[in-house]
């Protein structure tokens, strides 16, 4: 018995020295905290302080500096700064409401019904995954401006000289943005319902009610939580949104705050930074106060949990004969989507000159476009753009993401610093963050302004908070007990990450990889104001081809891009649903 214990208090005692590599194995992680919060804060907070310093310094002659709000108080007079925040928030409430009530018919249909076609709901979104914002609100413009097929029909059948839709403003871009959000609705909501405890609605049922009762009394109350969240999500995504506004809302002279600072940039020579920094650090208040109340709405939503640990299987409603109808709406919903934009872009993709559909069209029909686009050099280079930024920002993103997880989930050192700095971008619009990282390289000797590395490292601090939220949900399914039993056998915490958690993290991070690749193909609002003459993207020369009047020759690009970019989607989809990482819906 003592002996026993003299070995228990011996320092060499093989339980005080797994302890010791234990304790050991601790400290060294926090060596690699400190390095990767180092690499975060060198990511964030530079754009954000001298975003800052902008919107309250002039320079003055000398290299001097003067301190003042003036900047402020010059845009906050102008006369044009209240419409400008009063359509911002018309289009973001009109957008989420459209998107939420469109989304969630959908969601509810699949989800809940014996509704058939419902394989056209998910094609829809995949293949909306592969659009960029840019090309399908230009299809939507053709389809709907003066010249276009429906306000030609419209025309020949009622003999009137107007137009039935007017595209070109607010109640256009409500149209064309809440179609943009609506798969993502979708696609959350629909999850929401697909993990329903049926439970409540069965006794319900039971008690006699009727199914319009049971949905507007049970479904919807109970996944209130659920869809104010995702109608804040789509709200605060359109308050920050850039294509639809600029490409509808300019040419209508309907202002937002990202097109003001966009114009700021661009219409003005030299560029005014100064009142573009106010205005974005305006614009990032907005937007950070939004972020708080939708962070406050989904932490109380387990309040409303409906998921409990029994099995179970959410109960389809029989509609009878109204299946049929719910099947037309899956049917006309893709026809929305997707066929009616890519049927139009086919169209114009074929013509020298866009011109709607007529029977004297057609011997102007020709190839001739897909062989501009296919045989330019330039395409090539900004195909070679595109593909280098993306993939080496998703490799960037992911890389620092799974080291963030990992410290965060296994508690290192300031791992709640670290998960601050890593989420603390969700608040930048891409618009505002491209003015700060601007304002960054312009006042660093670092030499990357105008090369594509300027967005590679602007779209790496844009996109970290959803690599974090991929590699954070995979690292809860690593147990550290895998990590406990390497570290005894003597491994590093480095060789533990390497050889255990990331082989295991694989199939997270790839659809994380995926994931933030295409977002990178598809952004514009970062490029547009970062890229040079060399350093384009696909989405720049889209919107420059519809601004100087090229929409054949956009057509044909987009079509060739598309088709490309929905074949990785299409990867994108399948990876992640084998993994279960998530969707999407992730964004």
């Amino acid at each position: 018995m003592s002996s026993n214990l003299a070995t228990a208090g011996d320092g060499n005692s093989p339980q005080k020295g797994l302890i010791g590599r234990l304790f050991r194995v601790r400290g060294e992680k926090a060596y690699f905290s400190i390095v990767i919060g180092i690499i975060l804060a060198i990511l964030v907070l530079p754009p954000l302080i001298f975003l800052l310093t902008g919107a309250v310094s002039v320079d003055l002659p000398g290299g001097a500096r003067r301190w003042t709000l003036e900047r402020f108080a010059t845009i906050t007079s102008q006369r044009g700064f209240g419409a400008s925040v009063f359509n911002s928030f018309a289009f973001a409430i009109g957008s989420a409401i459209f998107a939420l009530v469109l989304g969630g018919v959908i969601a509810w249909l699949v989800e809940r019904t014996n509704t058939p076609f419902k394989p056209l709901a998910y094609f829809s979104t995949i293949l909306s995954l592969g659009t960029p914002y840019v090309l399908y609100t230009s299809a939507w413009l053709l389809l709907l401006a003066r010249s276009g097929p429906i306000n030609t029909l419209y025309r020949d059948l009622t003999g009137d000289t107007g137009v039935l839709i007017n595209v070109y403003g607010l109640g256009g871009m409500i149209l064309i943005e809440g179609l943009l959000w609506s798969p993502l609705v979708f696609l959350l909501l629909g999850a929401t319902l697909r993990n329903f405890n049926p439970e409540l609605e069965e006794a319900a049922k039971m008690s006699g009610a009727g199914t319009f009762n049971i949905i507007r009394r049970i479904t919807l109350r109970l996944s209130l939580p659920s869809i104010l969240a995702l109608a804040m999500l789509v709200f605060i995504r359109s308050v920050e949104a850039f294509e639809v506004p600029a490409l509808v809302g300019l040419p209508a002279r309907v202002h937002v705050l990202t097109t003001d600072i966009y114009d700021l940039m661009h219409r003005t020579m030299p560029p005014d930074l100064g009142s573009a920094s106010a205005l974005s650090v305006l614009l990032l208040v907005v937007v950070a106060v939004l972020l708080y109340y939708y962070g406050k709405m989904t932490k109380n939503a387990e309040k409303f949990a409906t998921i409990t640990g029994k099995s179970f299987r959410p109960n389809l409603f029989d509609l009878g004969p109204w299946r049929y109808l719910g099947g037309f709406a899956l049917a006309f919903y893709f026809f929305l989507l997707i066929i009616l934009p890519v049927l139009i872009l086919v169209w114009a993709s074929l013509l020298p000159f866009y011109q709607t559909f007529r029977m004297s069209a057609l011997p102007l029909v020709s190839l001739i476009n897909y062989g501009r686009v296919l045989s330019s050099s330039r395409y090539i280079t900004l195909l070679g753009n595109t593909f280098i930024i993306a993939i080496v920002t998703a490799t960037a993103v992911m890389l620092i993401a799974s080291l963030t997880a990992w410290l965060t989930v296994r508690k290192a050192a300031g791992a709640k610093l670290l998960d601050q700095l890593a989420t603390t971008p969700l608040v930048f619009p891409g618009i505002v963050l491209g003015v700060g990282v601007m304002q960054f390289f312009l006042n660093t000797p670092l030499g990357l302004y105008g090369t594509i590395w300027i967005i590679v490292w602007a779209f790496t601090i844009n996109y970290m908070p959803y690599g974090v939220r991929y590699s954070f949900a995979g690292m809860l399914q690593v147990h550290r007990e895998l990590e406990e039993v390497a570290a005894i056998s003597g491994a590093t915490p480095l060789i533990g990450f390497r050889r255990i958690v990331l082989p295991l993290l694989a199939p997270s991070l790839i659809a994380g990889w995926l994931f933030v690749f295409l977002l990178s193909t598809r952004a514009l609002s970062l490029p547009v104001l970062l890229s040079g003459p060399s350093s384009q993207t696909m989405a720049v020369a889209m919107f420059d081809l519809w601004g100087n009047g090229q929409g054949p020759e956009l057509a044909a690009l987009g079509l060739l891009w598309s088709l490309l970019m929905t074949a990785i989607a299409l990867a994108f989809y399948f990876v992640a649903k084998r993994s279960g990482a998530g969707t999407y819906g992730q964004a």
